[in-house]
């Protein structure tokens, strides 16, 4: 591509039930990562505070600032035993659960009358490049009604405008040892290792959607 790929890759902090998110240790991992693979690629990252203010402020200061050719954002789900890789996001936000900042959202939905939005045909090379490192890793059409689907859905519509990343993708992670929540019963104990592994082969998938995608469009 004609400048240098540019990734930025975000988690989530604490939020109620989650006094340790695990992202946070996951992005900084990848975003650490030294790799010559990734000579010439620019890659950023971000953690979140849980609320949807938050996200509505600070996503599009990211995207004008940083300019990424790509999202790999990251989400905590607290009963999933596995690595989940969203389809798309809802139209729904939770009115029972509060925000980090006690907050509970008035309206259940986040656009009136809009139906489910999609990431792409590109979640499918993701999902076969986590399976690769032999971790756990399974597709999902529903990423909850919390700020995980909330992110998802902001970034899908930044993919669609004209100054936004081409392409976008969530994954929520499960909960890890000692990170502060209760592991689903019976559930095998996934590694930070695990899913630092994961998430460098789904990084490097989309370095090279975003290249693919740099050819096609110039």
């Amino acid at each position: 591509m004609s400048e240098r790929p540019r990734l930025l890759i975000t988690g989530f902090g604490p939020f109620p039930g989650a006094p340790s998110n695990p992202t946070m240790p996951l992005v900084k991992r990848l975003s650490e990562l030294r790799r010559p693979a990734l000579e010439g690629v620019d890659i950023s990252s971000h953690i979140f505070h849980v609320t949807c203010a938050t996200v509505d402020r600070e996503l599009p200061q990211l995207i004008a600032e940083r300019r990424p050719h790509a999202l790999l954002m990251f989400g905590l789900a607290g009963r999933t035993s596995y690595l989940r890789i969203e389809t798309r996001a809802r139209n729904a936000i939770t009115t029972t659960f509060p925000d980090a900042d006690r907050q509970i959202a008035r309206k259940g939905v986040i656009v009136p009358g809009a139906h489910a939005v999609s990431f792409g045909p590109h979640i499918a090379r993701l999902l076969r490049a986590a399976r690769a490192t032999g971790i756990d890793a399974r597709s999902s059409r529903d990423a909850g009604s919390y700020l995980c689907n909330y992110l998802s859905w902001r970034a899908i519509e930044a993919t669609r405008t004209a100054s936004g990343p081409r392409l976008a993708a969530f994954i929520h992670i499960p909960p890890l040892p000692r990170s502060g929540t209760t592991l689903p019963q019976g559930s095998p104990r996934i590694t930070l290792d695990a899913l630092v592994d994961a998430g460098e082969a789904m990084l490097m998938e989309l370095v090279k959607l975003a290249r693919q995608e740099s050819r096609r469009t110039s």
